[in-house]
C-alpha cells in the first residue's frame, strides 16, 4: 500500500512539474553539409578498384585465405560490389557530368586490409587526363576475415508422437568482418579530399541435428557479404552530399495569455498565428516577459528559413532582457548560418 501511495505522489508531482514547465519542445528539419565536400557542378569522376594484392604479396593473402575460411572470389567479388555500389550512388547526383569505371589503371594494393601509398600525382594526373576526369574515387584495400563459431548443445525436440526428447543440436555462427579503405583525390588541386577506413561485420547462423543442415548458413554468407559491400560503397558516396538531420527547439508558453493561446496555436502548426501573439508581449514592461516573446520570435523566424531575423530576435532576447536561453540558441543559429553559407559554396 505504501509503495502504491507513493508511486501516485510520484505521478501526481511529474504532472505537476509538466504542467509548469515554461517551454514546450519542438522538432524541425535541417539540411546539413556534405561531410565531404566536392563541388560537384560540371565536374566529372573517375573510380578506380585498387583492392587486388600485387604479386609480392599474393602469397600472404592465399595464406589469410585459409587461415580464414575464405569462400572463392569473395573479396573480389566484395570489391566489385562496393566500387559498382558507389557508382550506382554518384550517377544520381545530378552534379557529375560522368561517373565512370576505370579498368585500365593497373594498380593494386599491398594487400592484407591496409591503405597502400597514394598515388603519385604524376601518374594521377595522366590517369584523369586519359579518361577526362576531375576527380579520382579509389578503393583503396578490401579484405575479408572470417571466423567459424561452431559447438553442439543439447536441446528438448518433439518426437513423431510428440514427445520431448533430448537431442544433440550442432549450431554454427559465422561472422565475416568486411575491411575497406577509400581515398578521393583531387586532380587539380593535387590534393587527397578524404581518406578513410571501415570494419563491418556481416553474421550468418544456423542450427540443425547434423552438421550439414547447421552448416546451411554457409550458403547465404556470400549473398550477405557481397550485398552489405555494395551498401558500404553507396554509403561513402552519400557522404558527399549533404543531409538532412531532426533538431529539438524549446520555445516558451508560459507568462501571459498569449503565451498560452500561442502555445495551441503552435501545436496545430500555426506558428504565424502565434507568432502575432508573442509580437504583442515583445515590449511587455516585464522584462521576463519581453524576453521569452523575443526569444519565440527568433523560433518562429527559424521555423520560416528567415535565420538572420531569427539572430536578430535571439540578441535582443539575451542582450536587452538576459534570457539565458537566448544566449544558448543565439549559438545554434550563427552556426546555422556558417553552414548554410558552406552549402550555398556547395552548390555553386
Amino acid at each position: 500500500m505504501k509503495n502504491y501511495s507513493k508511486l501516485i505522489l510520484g505521478t501526481l508531482l511529474s504532472a505537476f512539474l509538466f504542467s509548469c514547465s515554461s517551454t514546450n519542445l519542438l522538432t524541425l528539419s535541417v539540411t546539413e553539409p556534405a561531410p565531404i565536400y566536392i563541388p560537384a557542378e560540371g565536374k566529372s569522376v573517375g573510380i578506380i578498384n585498387r583492392s587486388l594484392p600485387n604479386k609480392q604479396n599474393e602469397a600472404f593473402d592465399v595464406i589469410d585465405k585459409i587461415l580464414s575460411v575464405e569462400g572463392k572470389d569473395l573479396d573480389k567479388d566484395g570489391a566489385n560490389e562496393s566500387v559498382l555500389g558507389l557508382q550506382n550512388e554518384l550517377t544520381k547526383n545530378n552534379g557529375f557530368t560522368s561517373v565512370k569505371m576505370i579498368e585500365d589503371a593497373n594498380l593494386k594494393s599491398i594487400g592484407l586490409g591496409v591503405f597502400p601509398a597514394p598515388i603519385q600525382w604524376e601518374n594521377v594526373e595522366k590517369i584523369a587526363q586519359k579518361n577526362q576526369v576531375d576527380y579520382l574515387f579509389e578503393l583503396s584495400f578490401y579484405d575479408t576475415d572470417t571466423k567459424v563459431d561452431y559447438k553442439t548443445a543439447t536441446v528438448e525436440k518433439a518426437n513423431v508422437v510428440g514427445i520431448k526428447i533430448p537431442v544433440i543440436e550442432h549450431q554454427v555462427n559465422i561472422a565475416t568482418m568486411i575491411k575497406n579503405g577509400w581515398r578521393i583525390y583531387d586532380v587539380k588541386n593535387r590534393e587527397i579530399v578524404d581518406e578513410i577506413a571501415s570494419n563491418n561485420v556481416v553474421n550468418s547462423s544456423g542450427r540443425g541435428i547434423n552438421p550439414v543442415t547447421a552448416a546451411e548458413a554457409v550458403m547465404g554468407r556470400k549473398q550477405n557479404v557481397l550485398k552489405t559491400s555494395n551498401r558500404l560503397g553507396s554509403d561513402y558516396a552519400l557522404k558527399t552530399l549533404p543531409y538532412k538531420i531532426r533538431v529539438s527547439r524549446d520555445y516558451y508558453v508560459k507568462g501571459t495569455p498569449n503565451f498560452e493561446i500561442g502555445k495551441r496555436r503552435a501545436q496545430t502548426g500555426n506558428w504565424d498565428g502565434a507568432a502575432e501573439l508573442w509580437a504583442k508581449e515583445v515590449n511587455n514592461p516585464d522584462p521576463t516577459i519581453a524576453g521569452r516573446a523575443c526569444y519565440n520570435m527568433a523560433i518562429t523566424n527559424e521555423i520560416n528559413g528567415n535565420l538572420e531575423v531569427a539572430v536578430d530576435w535571439a540578441s535582443k532576447s539575451y542582450s536587452d532582457y538576459g534570457d539565458k536561453l537566448a544566449l544558448r540558441y543565439l549559438n545554434i543559429l550563427k552556426s546555422r548560418i556558417a553552414k548554410k553559407q558552406q552549402l550555398l559554396a556547395e552548390n555553386k
